[in-house]
């Protein structure tokens, strides 16, 4: 299964909430599934419900299946709870750090500014999305890249709060990681639980 390109308002209205990191709209003027017959409820099975909790992370953070798996399985090699640290560890992805900073409105946008080569950790050109930070890492825009509209228009409107565990320096316009984010700082409402059992048998 491929990294998510369809409709975000759609896909968010499938999942029943905001997606912070697909897209800056709401659901809220349409929150039932899309589809004719989307405003009924329909009770889900113990599969659905686990199906739509893993998808909520792999649309929310952009990842593949493949990426996601290879997650998981490093989440429950690790001490500590599975869920926590499959959490942490999407948090601590350089796009999404890129994203919760306020540089960019979404995560696939960071995705792109990333790519591009737009940003630096401490010092160095990182062009990989996936890069996963540290304690004491230090996110800024290179020269060239702090005079882009779009990333100026962000950061005088950031989508979300930054999150505590992002130390943010106002004047030089830099992040950097305090500690490391928890399962609380998930910026949706998320059952990680239900996301490990559905892996439990597929691993």
């Amino acid at each position: 299964m491929s990294r998510f390109t369809g409709p975000r308002l759609k896909a968010m209205r499938a999942l029943g909430l905001d997606l912070p990191g697909l897209s800056r709209k709401s659901i809220s003027a349409r929150p039932h599934s899309p589809g004719q017959h989307g405003a009924q409820m329909r009770r889900k099975s113990d599969f659905g419900l686990r199906l739509m909790e893993k998808q909520k992370l792999r649309v929310n953070y952009g990842l593949t299946e493949k990426q996601l798996r290879r997650l998981v399985r490093e989440a429950r090699g690790s001490r500590g709870a599975t869920g926590e640290k499959l959490a942490e560890l999407l948090e601590r992805r350089l796009d999404n750090v890129v994203f919760r900073a306020g540089f960019a409105p979404t995560i696939p946008a960071a995705r792109q500014l990333v790519n591009h080569g737009h940003f630096c950790v401490n010092g160095r050109r990182v062009d990989i999305p996936s890069y996963r930070v540290n304690i004491g890492d230090v996110i800024a825009l290179s020269e060239r890249s702090a005079k882009l509209d779009c990333v100026k228009g962000t950061l005088a409107e950031p989508a979300l709060i930054r999150p505590e565990w992002l130390h943010w320096d106002e004047p030089q316009r830099v992040a950097s990681i305090s500690h490391l984010p928890a399962a609380s700082d998930v910026p949706f409402p998320i059952e990680l639980q239900l996301v490990v059992e559905y892996y439990a048998q597929r691993l």
